[in-house]
Parts: C-alpha cells; structure tokens; sequence
C-alpha cells in the first residue's frame, strides 16, 4: 500500500508520484499496489470538478500512466466520467486499464459533499489475481456492515482492499481500526485499508493505512502523518481455513442475492518482476499515538502542506508571550524549519515584563529571528485621532480592540512587503465565543490552532517540551493566567469562564448540539451556559471572516459547522 501525500489539481505531479512508489512496490517484489482515493486527483478537488478539461486531463494522465506499469498490477483513484463522473478505482494491469470500480456510498455530511459531485456506483466488484480474488471499493463503501464488502465476500473475495481519502480527527484512528476489525471478522475476509496523507486547506489526513486478518487482528499498520510504504505477505489460506469452520456463511450465501457484483479475471502479469526478498511474512507495524502527540503531529503536517503546497517560503507569528502564540511558532519550527519563521513582538504600555521575556525566551530557544516593533506611540495617535469622534464616550472594548488591529495591521505590512504568510494564533475557545478581533489579531492567511480548544493547548505545548526534551516553551507560559494585556491587569477569565468550564460548555453546544436545557442538566449553572450560548450564536459573522484552519476535533468550526449568521432562531 502507498501511502502517499499527493495535492489537489496537481495531476501531473501525482501521476508522477504514482509511477515512482509503483516501481518502489514493483522493486519490493509486490505483486499489488494500493494507490489511496483518487490520488490522481488529489483529494478533495471540489469544485474543480465542475470543470470538464479538468475530468478530461485526469483520464489523459491515468491513461498515460497506465501504459508505463508493467510487471505489477496497481489499483489507483482517479475521477472517471460516463454519463456522470465517479468517484472512481483504475485496476492498472499489463499496461492498460483492466478494469474500473465506481464508489457506491458517497458521504455527504461533515466536511463531504461527494453528493454534489458524483453519481453514486451500482455494482460491486471483484478481480482475480494470481488465483486470488480480491474486492475493491472506496472509502465510505467499507463503512457499512450490509456494503459491498458483504456481497463480494460471499461471492468468493479473500481480500478486500479499499482505498481511502479519511480526514483526521481527534481518536478517529482507533475508531477507524476498530471498525475494520469488526468488518473483516464478520465477513472472514482479509482488508487492505490504504489511507492518504498530507494536509490540504482544512484537513489533514493521517495514514495509518491498515491491513487486517480475518480474526480482526492488524498484519500491518502505516505510520501516522508519514508517507510509506505499507508491505505485507498475506496468508490466503488461512482465509479459507477460517471459513471452513465457520457455518453462518453458508447459510449467508442462500439468502445473499449475488447479481450486483461483476468479477474479472486478470491474466498473467506481464513484465519483468523483481525477486521476492527472502523473508516471510513481510509484515511491518507502526506504534499507535497518545493524543497529545496525534495532535501535534497534525497541527505540524496541516501547516507544513499548506504553507509548501500554496508555494510560501516564509511564515511571519505574532509573539505575545503567551500560550497561543508560543504553540503555534513552536509548530511552525517543527513544519518548516527556524530559518523559515520570524517572530515579531508589538509590545504597548500594557504588555507585561514577563510577557517580554517569555517572547524573547521562546524565540531564542526556537532559534528564530525576533523582530520587536512596540505600539504605544502609534495607539496613542489613533487615540488622538479619534478623540473629537469619542468625545463623551467612556474607553470600553473600542480601544482594546484598535491595539489588536494594530497589530494586525503591522502583520500584514511585513507580509506583503517580504511576501511572508501570516499565521494566526487564535484557539477554538476563543473563536467559538468571539474571544479575537476582526481584522486584529484574526488577521493572517493561516489560523494554525483554530480547532484546538484551550485546554488542549495546554496538553499539546507540554508535548512540544516532552519532545524537544527540555522547555522549549518556557515553564512560566504553561501555568500564569492567559491574557490579551489590552488593559492593566487583564485576563481571559474577567470576559470569559475558566477555560476548563468553558471548553466542556463549548463541547456540548457546538460539537454535540445540545440544547441550553441539556447543558444545564449536565452540571452547569444556566445564566453561564445561556452566556456562553449566547457569545457563541452572535460571533458566527466573525468566524466567516477568518482564515482556513486544521480540523483536530470531531466537528470544527467552518466546513464541519455551518451555521447562517442571520438567524431568529432561539437554543433557549
């Protein structure tokens, strides 16, 4: 299996990857190459689909392809246009395509809208290899108990091999894992499980591709957020062996219509074929991940891909001091490199001593460059500008908010002056409730930590040092109050709730949808809950306006959660 990191709308560079990891696999002695969901493509393509060269040019590419594979046989992901386009598999064989596989579940909730795109397939499908039958589908197909996967054992697949698109999320690898073994169990079938990796605008996709036996144990497992090749010796015998034994699939196979699935038998491969290494079985499995580290693994690739893949040579952070922004340069270091990153410290009046030092401490121990632009002098003449305009106004939010946009404004300058890409320091907590400024310090072209509530901010800068094996991030960061230093001896918990409050309301009303009444019912005190509610509803203008971040929770603010901003309805 080829786990690899291809890029959207980049056919010729994908197809270019294809070849390389095929004649890797080919070189390993394979006799099958795995290629994850329409990796021809590059995944999700979007809209790009609605363009017809764009359909055309991937056909082109597959077939070009196609006739450069010799001496192995290669299952790969490309969009295929009939009557409608498909979500489609290419079984490479001999130098042609052999034959195709249309994906028959399209997902279309969360981030997926695979219904606005392709026509759903209506067929399952096996091929025989070698006298060995394999299923193949795509993604979403596996998911389901009554899926292709059902018919196609029943009709006589000894594998089932599946290739993948799956977005990351918090945890979601073990449930990933455990559904696989439930599915190759119940169906006495081995799966090949391909998963793509690399990050793309919003998501990341971890690999962690899998192959499971039929008791449900792992014969293999990729590792996370890496590119690899994922090579196993499968016993097919123990297939059969396995279903000798077991009486419910000859009673299944009665009362199983088999008439929607189409089979095709490949004939010798052609081609030189490289020698079998002498060891057997080939099996390789990579260790599992804690969540801190998953997290921080994902927050490292989703800001590397989308900072190279948009064509960056530079990322520009804002440094306060605090947690926030010591995490996401920390990440950005991991992902690009030192020489990569500039800090840039905008201290005013009301910027502590320590939150000075702390910047200075971060940066140093990064070893990046550290710019310090201060902003008293220039919040003092906005002040004096609009004095006349404010004349019998109280100071409230107004002038808290103007530091925060000058800052953002100073960002800005330096990124469009050295062409650096600025990356926002803002977390879950603070946009679900509005805790940021529009064109202040959610100003920037990345929001690294956009999905990563507070307390998890927490967890994940800990690890940056468990790693690093010394504090990176200085000790005095993880445990004073956060703070936006807008005003004398401010902090977050004079606006907001304590954070390990305020991230469980947050969790319960915006990735669970619970009602105001269901909340209170958990514990929480209702003018609270009614507060947070109320924050959350009223800053959806905010969160439109705010660049793209990674999605590390179950359901992230933006693609997962789309709610209209001109709305009466009451969560009361």
């Amino acid at each position: 299996m080829a786990q690899i990191n291809p890029t959207v709308g980049s056919i010729a560079g994908n197809a270019k990857a294809i070849l390389e990891w095929t004649e890797e696999a080919r070189g390993r002695g394979c006799d099958l190459v795995l290629f994850p969901e329409l990796s021809l493509t590059g995944y999700p393509p979007e809209d790009l689909l609605l363009k017809p060269k764009f359909i055309g040019d991937n056909l082109e590419a597959l077939d070009r392809l196609s006739s450069k594979i010799k001496g192995i046989t290669a299952v790969i992901g490309f969009v295929d246009r009939k009557a409608d386009i498909f979500n489609a598999a290419a079984i490479i064989h001999n130098g042609e395509v052999a034959g195709v596989y249309h994906k028959m579940y399209l997902p279309n909730y969360g981030v997926f809208d695979e219904q606005r795109y392709f026509q759903a397939g209506t067929e399952a499908l096996n091929f025989v290899l070698n006298g060995v039958t394999l299923g193949i589908e795509i993604c979403e197909d596996i998911w389901y108990p009554e899926g292709p996967a059902r018919v196609q054992s029943l009709g006589g697949a000894e594998v089932i091999v599946n290739i993948n698109a799956s977005p990351f999320h918090m945890g979601k690898s073990l449930v990933r894992e455990e559904m696989l073994a439930t599915r190759a169990n119940d169906n006495a079938v081995i799966i090949a499980y391909n998963n793509t990796v690399g990050g793309q605008d919003e998501l990341v996709f971890d690999g962690g591709g899998l192959i499971i036996d039929p008791s449900g144990a792992v014969i293999a497992r990729g590792r996370a957020f890496e590119e690899d090749l994922i090579v196993a010796d499968l016993d097919i015998d123990a297939v059969s062996t396995v279903r000798l034994k077991d009486p419910r699939r000859r009673e299944a196979k009665l009362k199983t219509r088999l008439d929607g699935l189409r089979e095709i038998v490949l004939p010798k491969t052609k081609g030189k074929k490289a020698a079998r290494p002498k060891m057997s079985p080939l099996k390789q499995v990579a260790g599992t991940l804690g969540p801190a580290e998953e997290v921080l693994k994902a927050l490292v690739l989703g800001t590397r891909d989308y900072v190279r893949k948009n064509g960056f040579a530079h990322v520009v952070v804002g440094l306060s001091g605090g947690i926030d922004s010591s995490l996401v340069a920390a990440v950005a270091v991991s992902a690009l490199g030192p020489e990569s990153i500039t800090g840039v410290a905008m201290p005013s009046q009301f910027t502590s001593k320590e939150s000075s030092e702390d910047a200075k401490a971060l940066a140093k121990n990064l070893g990046i460059k550290l710019l310090t632009i201060p902003i008293k002098d220039t919040f003092m003449e906005y002040l004096r500008t609009l004095k006349g305009a404010f004349k019998g106004r109280p100071e409230d939010a107004t002038e808290e908010n103007m530091q925060a946009r000058i800052r953002g404004n100073i960002l800005m300058a330096l990124s469009n002056k050295f062409g650096w890409l600025v990356l926002t320091t803002g977390n879950k907590s603070e946009m679900s409730v509005g805790y940021a400024t529009l064109y202040g310090d959610m100003a920037g072209g990345f929001a690294v930590i956009k999905d990563v509530p507070k307390t998890l901010v927490y967890r994940v800068a800990e690890r940056v040092n468990e790693e690093a094996g010394r504090a990176v991030i200085p000790k005095r960061v993880l445990i004073k109050a956060p703070t936006a230093e807008l005003k004398f001896n401010q902090t977050d918990q004079d606006t907001l709730p304590p954070y390990e409050i305020l991230d469980k309301v947050l969790k319960a009303y915006v990735e669970e949808d619970k009602s105001v009444d269901e909340i209170v019912s958990m514990g929480f005190k209702r003018p609270l809950v009614r507060k947070v509610v109320r924050m959350v509803d009223a800053s959806e203008y905010k969160r439109r306006q705010a660049p793209p971040g990674i999605k590390i929770t179950p359901r992230a603010l933006g693609k997962d959660r789309r709610m209209p901003i001109t709305n009466g309805y009451s969560n009361e």
